[in-house]
């Protein structure tokens, strides 16, 4: 039988070999780690350099089209790509899709309108993701102005998603693959509900809302869509899907109500059709011709010719972003008309410019009224509200802007609602998008306890305080007390929003009650009943807030935060590498990357707007596919 001491040395003995087993171990991954991470930066150094050393840079091929191929998002502001994280997500799976910033679009679109060099412009969209009526149309326009010049447009693909086909619409002709398909389905709001699996679980839920239309929480304390909100949801889809068939309808010269009835009647005249897609897209009248790819490519060579991979000539959307747009662009002087983007939820402190911090725009905004040259400040939002904490430190920081004697124009995109209409309410002017999103003038609080959870697999909390409301937290029930505070609390809230609209939009607050209550209105029923001044495009927006301001003569600048030394140099040397990796999984399974964002979109928003009082001025039917 071994002794004590025996047993002590063996343990000593096993505990030393298994710290020197880890050892290894740890150091085998820890280089492993070193050595990719070393490997991924000689890459982008290997990327740099051959581009620099062999490369002269993009042409732009004299009598060539201009390839407008949108693979990505359509965003107000794209985030810097840091090209080590990209890679690296990439490696993993987890990458993001690329980011396509609007106004660069609307650039190269204007720029080669009068670029003698390019001939053509030929839409190719079959990359580009769900993207909102509004941004579609505000390149839309684009490019009608870009037809004033006398130069084609035409759209191909293999495909076309009801987005994708909006913005195809516009071209003078639209080919599509034999075998092809397109996807017109209307516009639907459709939810996940979870109160049967809370009761389940045992999960105890309290809602606090004012607003009969605000139904953010009706997930989590109901299993289907309440008639109001039905209601409601049907009104601005119907006005929306209006927007979308008229615009439609326009531009392919077609019979009024004709999506409806090609819609109403789809078994009948897909059947016509051989059960067809491409020959009913034909038959339709929405697309021109249908085509292989090599015979849409022969069409296009005879048109401007063809370059040495036996394509038609052209240059991309990238490649002549790249030639007007220099990496880092002298500073103008003069008078300024500044804009600032507060796009994505509201969240509370800084954020990334994917979401609204309330710090991070407060500061945007007090940097603009710091700076002599910015005359005048367009808002630009795009944000279906968040934090209702947030939204006031950013309205306060715009009042002061006001009081420095700046004009302020909001402008908005796909949706400036609840806590988005908050921040935009006290600028001298709001100028929307017909087919904004806005209004969902409510607010609501939302807590979960855990308390009955708990004590079903025996576990208990208990104890003394001072008072009742001490050592509050997620394991015991709420008092009655708290629960009237927190109710009394959203009230005051849901006041404070209707004095603020009342006052700056020159009404009574009951007039803005009737059009309140969380309910959701697009831009054109807004304009009407007086929650928005003008319908039109950020253009619009910058040339108020330039008369506003006096200013015939001006320049627009972006107002963002200072690059840090390590950004300016990732951005200086890695910019191109960047994009590429962030990129190539994408284009790999471009499927995979659409969900990921779909399902992003859904679970990300209510974890990240962490209000101190818990209370949120949030859209969330502002949603809608």
């Amino acid at each position: 039988m071994r002794s004590i001491p025996q047993y002590k040395e063996a343990s000593e003995i096993m505990l030393t070999m298994l710290k020197k087993v880890f050892s290894i171990i740890w150091k085998a991954l820890n280089g492993l780690r070193r050595l990719v991470m070393s490997l991924i930066v000689l890459v982008l150094v290997v990327v740099l350099f051959s581009s620099i050393g062999e490369d002269k840079g993009p042409e732009v091929p004299k009598g060539g089209a201009l390839m407008l191929n949108l693979d990505g998002v359509l965003v107000e502001k794209a985030k810097n790509v840091d090209p080590v994280k990209a890679v690296v997500q990439q490696m993993q799976g987890s990458e993001e899709p690329p980011e396509i910033q609007l106004s660069d679009v609307l650039d190269v679109i204007h720029n080669a309108k009068d670029d003698s060099r390019i001939k053509m412009l030929v839409l190719r969209l079959d990359g580009l993701y769900t993207t909102s009526p509004d941004k579609l149309m505000t390149i839309g326009d684009a490019i009608e102005d870009f037809k004033k010049s006398g130069k084609e447009v035409v759209a191909k693909g293999d495909y076309y998603t009801q987005g994708q086909y909006l913005l195809a619409a516009y071209a003078d002709k639209v080919y599509l693959n034999k075998v092809g398909f397109m996807s017109i389905d209307g516009f639907g709001r459709y939810r996940t509900y979870y109160k049967s699996l809370l009761d389940k679980l045992k999960v105890t839920t309290h809602v606090f809302r004012v607003g009969t239309f605000k139904s953010a929480v009706e997930p989590f304390i109901r299993d289907d869509m309440s008639e109001p909100a039905k209601d409601a949801n049907r009104t601005f889809l119907n006005a929306l899907w209006q927007q979308y068939q008229d615009k439609v309808v326009e531009l392919r010269h077609l019979k009024p109500g004709a999506l409806d009835d090609m819609l109403n009647n789809l078994p009948d005249r897909f059947e016509a059709a051989g059960a067809d897609f491409a020959q009913l897209a034909l038959k339709e009248g929405l697309v021109d011709k249908l085509m292989s790819r090599e015979e849409m490519d022969q069409t296009l060579i005879a048109q401007v010719g063809e370059d040495d991979d036996h394509h038609y000539r052209r240059i991309s959307f990238d490649d002549y972003l790249s030639i007007i747009h220099p990496k880092f662009p002298a500073p103008k002087k003069g008078p300024k008309v500044g804009v600032i983007v507060a796009q994505g939820e509201i969240v509370d402190g800084e954020a990334p410019v994917s979401m609204s911090g309330g710090d991070s725009i407060a500061a945007l905004l007090r940097q603009a009224r710091f700076d002599k040259d910015i005359k005048a400040v367009v808002l630009r939002v795009d944000s279906p509200g968040g934090s209702a904490f947030a939204s006031e430190i950013i309205r306060q920081e715009l009042l002061e802007l006001k009081k420095a004697g700046k004009p302020v124009v909001a402008s908005m995109g796909t949706y400036a609602a609840s806590g988005g209409y908050w921040i935009s309410a006290s600028a001298d002017e709001i100028v929307a998008h017909p087919t904004t999103l806005t209004g969902s003038i409510g607010i609501f609080g939302l807590l979960a306890t855990f308390e009955n959870s708990l004590d079903a697999i025996g576990v208990h909390s208990d104890g003394v305080g001072t008072s009742e409301y001490a050592g509050t937290d997620l394991t015991r029930p709420l008092s009655a007390n708290l629960k009237r505070i927190i109710q009394a609390n959203v009230e005051k809230g849901y006041d404070r929003f209707l004095t603020l609209v009342s006052e700056s939009r020159h009404m009574t607050k009951e007039q803005v009650n009737k059009i309140a209550q969380g309910h959701i209105w697009i831009g054109a029923q807004a304009k009407e009943l007086g929650l928005v001044d003008k319908l039109g495009d950020e253009n619009l927006a910058i040339k108020d807030a330039a008369a506003l301001a006096g200013l015939k003569h001006y320049s627009v600048e972006q107002v963002e935060r200072p690059l840090t030394p390590r950004e300016q140099l990732v951005k200086a040397l890695f910019g191109d590498a960047a994009q590429l990796a962030a990129s190539v999984q994408t284009q790999q399974y471009p499927w995979l990357s659409k969900l990921l964002a779909t399902l992003d979109t859904e679970v990300s928003p209510l974890v990240d707007m962490k209000d101190p009082q818990g209370m949120y001025l949030y859209c969330r039917d502002c949603n809608f596919q």
